[in-house]
């Protein structure tokens, strides 16, 4: 299928001009303008951008007042293709690409940028040299082959736009900020951790909490350091390995109570107190730097601020601006789904379209009604719990999902043997350390799905982390649980770009912001009177999302949707 959207290339080649020019080039059509959004203007409408790199250069136009509409991030396609190519690891540049190309010494990558607190517009940001526009063309172009050359052109080309997309995504949530009231979250630590202490220390209930587990041991212990906690134990004659919560709680001791309170509150002192709110907290917005495909499954990141990571006490503090609301949006039970869906098993695919509980519904079918049973045997195919109960369990879903089970096996096994392991889309896993490319069964890679009649076109979907090894670890099973896992997790974060790139452009006229997303989850800042279009718009966009990554399946991907003025109020 032919994309005719008009393509223009836009650099900025060290002179001071933006320069830009239609891909591919025509003879006398150039433009040079000092500022980029000048290009964007002059273009034809919808066209889409090719550009060494939507960090670098979004930003700029957005503080311009500049939106696009598609575009082409040169270095997230690179590091695409270095990844499906077996060459994972090797500089993802524009200008290490040229250097390839060019056949001259390759530059390594500039060392991640870490966000500065209050200082996170990547416009000032020092950036690496400039790639000039002819040297862009040639490294598109370059690329487009290589894209044709591929296993799955047709995928791999859809899974270079989601990720692209998802970059402008990226910049224009971090440009829009999640709603966050300063005043709800000091009064919030207040109340947990009561006042602050002139001078500096910890504030009064820690103080307190600390001085309770002291007086269990009968002398001075800081429960902020886990060596002393451990040294007051083992006097005590009780031996830990650690002071993690699920190995201190079952101890019959009078310190377990304060030293779990204290722990959960000094959390939410360090990661979210008073210093946290004064450095990312500004204008009535939280703005962590998210950053899409920053796991090796696609999963977006975020640099600083742990966006990722915020409790839901602390959520309280999200609430939406006057007059508007928060739609908050959780694909129900993603992964599973996505299994259904990669792997084409009819009976797997029929349960993941009834509109029930997904594991109620596998329930009814080999686990006599039992719910949790079903849970444990879908979440143990996907994660490689294979042992006692759980291997039972898998017996029981293997019987009535074979195609579903044996997906993951093979994938589990084409891990352990070296080789490469692909996403729906073609998100290719790393080769295992001392693999030189990681080919080592002269494949060139393994799509667990071949052979199981996939039938129509496919893309993949969304979400869940579970257990993330280093892909370099030298054990076969380590790395064959983590290849088990990565074609799920990855086919579903894959599928996550093309519901955020549906999602985008189904709000396009409203004054709808989109404003988190994490994992599973999508929040849209909203004014009220569009709440209800905003939800039509996400359930829209999920289903569009799973026919284009996976073709005309059974397969539904709901959502769970709350409208509230207060993010703590949605679960």
């Amino acid at each position: 299928m032919s994309d005719r959207t008009p393509r223009w290339a836009l650099a900025e080649d060290g002179d001071g001009w933006w320069h830009a020019a239609p891909v591919p080039p025509a003879d006398g059509v150039r433009l040079r303008v000092r500022d980029p959004a000048e290009a964007i203007r002059s273009a034809p409408p919808g066209t889409r951008w090719v550009w060494r790199s939507t960090a670098a250069v979004y930003p700029r136009l957005l503080a311009a007042g500049t939106r696009v509409e598609r575009c082409h991030d040169i270095e997230a396609a690179e590091l695409l293709l270095l990844g499906h190519e077996g060459r994972s690891g090797e500089p993802r540049s524009a200008a290490a690409a040229w250097a390839r190309l060019t056949r001259t010494p390759v530059p390594p990558d500039p060392r991640p940028r870490a966000v500065e607190p209050r200082a996170q517009d990547s416009l000032f940001d020092p950036q690496p040299a400039p790639v000039p526009l002819d040297a862009l063309l040639a490294i598109h172009a370059d690329q487009a082959k290589r894209l044709d050359a591929t296993d799955r052109p047709d995928r791999m080309r859809l899974l270079t736009a989601a990720e692209s997309a998802a970059f402008l995504v990226a910049a224009e949530m971090n440009r829009a900020g999640l709603p966050w009231r300063a005043d709800v979250h000091r009064a919030l630590l207040t109340e947990l951790l009561g006042e602050r202490y002139a001078g500096g220390g910890e504030p009064r209930r820690l103080a307190e909490l600390a001085d309770r587990v002291s007086a269990a041991f009968g002398r001075r212990v800081r429960p902020d350091l886990p060596a002393d906690v451990v040294k007051a134990f083992a006097g005590a004659g009780i031996k830990l390995r650690s002071t993690r919560r699920w190995e201190i709680q079952e101890l019959d001791h009078p310190a377990v109570e304060p030293l779990i309170e204290y722990k959960k509150l000094y959390r939410i002192y360090t990661a979210h107190g008073w210093s946290w709110l004064a450095d990312w907290v500004r204008d009535g917005r939280f703005r962590p730097e998210f950053i899409p495909g920053g796991t090796l499954t696609g999963r977006w990141v975020t640099n600083g601020g742990g966006a990722l990571q915020i409790p839901k006490v602390i959520r309280r503090a999200v609430v939406a601006d006057p007059g508007w609301r928060l739609v908050v949006a959780d694909a129900d039970q993603m992964e599973p789904r996505v299994l259904a869906a990669i792997s084409r098993d009819p009976a797997f695919m029929e349960v993941a379209g009834e509109a029930s509980d997904l594991y109620t519904a596998v329930s009814r079918r080999g686990f006599s009604g039992d719910r949790d049973k079903a849970k444990i045997a879908v979440l143990g195919a996907v994660y490689g719990q294979t042992s006692g109960d759980g291997l039972k369990n898998l017996a029981a879903l293997r019987r009535r999902f074979p195609l579903a089970v044996a997906y993951v096996d093979d994938a589990a096994k084409a891990g352990e043997e070296g080789r490469l392991v692909r996403t729906w889309l073609g998100r290719t896993c790393p080769p295992p350390a001392g693999s030189g490319d990681g080919d080592e069964a002269g494949d060139g890679g393994v799509d667990p799905g071949e052979g199981y009649g996939e039938g129509e076109a496919g893309t993949p979907q969304d979400r869940e982390d579970g257990w993330t090894p280093s892909y370099a670890s030298t054990n076969t099973r380590a790395r064959g649980r983590f290849t088990r896992n990565f074609v799920v997790q990855g086919s579903a974060a894959d599928w996550a770009l093309l519901l955020l790139a549906a999602l985008r452009q189904a709000t396009v006229g409203m004054r709808a912001e989109l404003v988190f997303f994490q994992h599973d989850e999508v929040i849209v800042h909203c004014p009220a009177e569009e709440a209800e279009a905003v939800v039509e718009a996400i359930r829209a966009a999920g289903d569009r999302a799973g026919r284009i990554a996976f073709g005309d399946t059974p397969v539904r991907f709901p959502f769970t949707t709350a409208v509230v003025e207060c993010y703590a109020d949605a679960k």
